[in-house]
């Protein structure tokens, strides 16, 4: 009989009540088979019934706990044998060992619980019942610099984050304040892409989007945007476009957004500002997306209008508009559209010169970048004399105008458009429509306007 066979033989006759030394001997065995990873160790000592001992000396709260805690850590590595763990209770014996200062104890614990429930919905949400979340925050408060055990903590948040029970707990410990510290301080893309994660999966919820504003989340992740812009390594660009997203999300807050914007000289502001003009191209199509959701309100769009961010926005577009990143087109023409909205933008936009630099534009033959342009177009126009007389001066425009109206109308009625969309007639009758109200808007204005983000 090999060691471990005898070990779990002895433990399973003694029921696990066993002087101090003999236990401590035995689960050495178990540890040593399981961490050379021995083919078959995990299942051998599910298999000799000894779990619900393993969890009965955890419980004892004795010298032999913190071992107990690594052999259940190593044991857990194997997704077979986690649901037998878990009907053994080692979980609830597990929860409460939380509670220690021993910085080894705490990690062998949260790494034996975070490999027990992961992937396990129902486990998680008892987790969160639990109060586990204010113990994982208050770990990465105590211990900021023990780099392991944050990580542990946040693997942890990671996979409870998407619960919404886990978000109401997280939203009364201003986690975002942790966070940020540890993002600003991660070593490493591994870190920095976990910490992400879990801001990315809170900032989805609304009543955390002021609360990371108010706490510089947006900072901190521009900040760690300008670090790796110039890079070329994979994790750090994978770690801009999730960065750069975010704030974006971030942004579809009002009072968050308001915040981030200022007067237009906050800082985030002015950081998103430089995006466009980036060789990333993800960072062209956040920063697009992101004027875009500035220009939700008209007090901005007069302050960005007058500070001239017309100018490098129709630049993103020419550098785009040939074979470009058809995403960038539309995010840059949105904030155009936007821009354009309060009353006294749409003269001032023509007066600067934005009609001779969209006749640039004009060559791109992408209908879904024709659509998106006419509405920028027409919102120009609409409603303002001056405005339609200026653009319905302008032959060249005009001319490529009532060429893609015609084109867009005629590529609907072709037979493969009417494969997929069907003989609607209304859809059809609708569209040609659309294209002579938007002809006529040039000499007349008027129409309806929405705020596109």
């Amino acid at each position: 009989m090999d060691s471990l066979s005898a070990a779990l033989e002895q433990m399973k006759a003694s029921g696990g009540i066993e002087e101090e030394e003999e236990l401590r001997t035995h689960l050495d065995t178990l540890l040593r088979a399981l961490e050379e990873n021995r083919e078959g160790a995990a299942e051998q000592i599910v298999a000799s019934s000894i779990l619900p001992s393993l969890a009965a000396i955890l419980r004892r709260d004795t010298s032999l706990t913190a071992q107990a805690t690594l052999v259940t850590a190593e044991l857990a590595k194997h997704a077979d044998v986690r649901e037998p763990c878990i009907e053994a209770g080692f979980v609830s014996a597990l929860v409460p060992l939380l509670e220690t200062s021993d910085q080894e104890l705490l990690l062998h614990t949260g790494r034996a619980i975070g490999r027990i429930c992961f992937d396990n919905s129902s486990q998680q949400e008892a987790l969160v019942q639990c109060g586990v979340i204010p113990r994982l925050v208050g770990i990465m408060k105590q211990f900021p610099e023990n780099d392991v055990l944050v990580n542990v903590c946040l693997l942890a948040l990671c996979n409870l984050a998407d619960l919404d029970s886990a978000r109401e707990a997280l939203i009364n410990m201003h986690v975002a304040e942790v966070l940020t510290v540890q993002l600003r301080r991660a070593p490493n893309a591994e870190r920095r892409h976990v910490i992400l994660e879990v801001l990315g999966a809170l900032g989805e919820s609304d009543s955390l989007k002021l609360q990371f504003v108010d706490l510089e989340v947006p900072e901190a992740l521009s900040e760690m945007i300008k670090e790796l812009q110039d890079g070329t390594d994979l994790p750090d660009l994978c770690s801009i476009k999730i960065a750069s997203s975010l704030i974006v999300s971030l942004l579809l807050g009002d009072e968050a957004m308001q915040k981030c914007f200022g007067d237009g000289s906050a800082t985030v502001y002015r950081d998103i500002l430089s995006w466009l003009q980036s060789p990333n191209i993800q960072l062209q199509l956040s920063g697009a997306l992101a004027i875009a959701n500035f220009a939700r309100n008209d007090g901005n769009c007069i302050r960005m209008v007058d500070s001239g961010v017309v100018s490098p926005i129709l630049d993103l577009l020419e550098r785009h508009v040939d074979e470009g990143d058809v995403s960038v087109q539309h995010a840059a023409l949105s904030a155009l559209r936007n821009l354009a909205i309060p009353a006294v933008n749409k003269v001032r936009m023509l007066h600067d010169g934005v009609s001779e630099r969209i006749r640039k534009l004009l060559r791109s033959e992408m209908p879904p970048v024709q659509f998106k342009l006419l509405g920028t177009l027409r919102m120009m126009v609409d409603g303002q004399e001056e405005a339609s007389a200026v653009l319905g001066q302008d032959e060249a425009l005009l001319s490529r105008v009532m060429q893609w109206c015609v084109s867009l109308y005629l590529s609907l009625s072709l037979e493969e458009a009417s494969a997929v969309l069907g003989q609607d007639e209304a859809l059809l009758s609708r569209v040609k429509q659309w294209c002579v109200s938007f002809s006529l808007s040039l000499s007349t204005g008027g129409g309806g306007s929405a705020r596109a983000g």
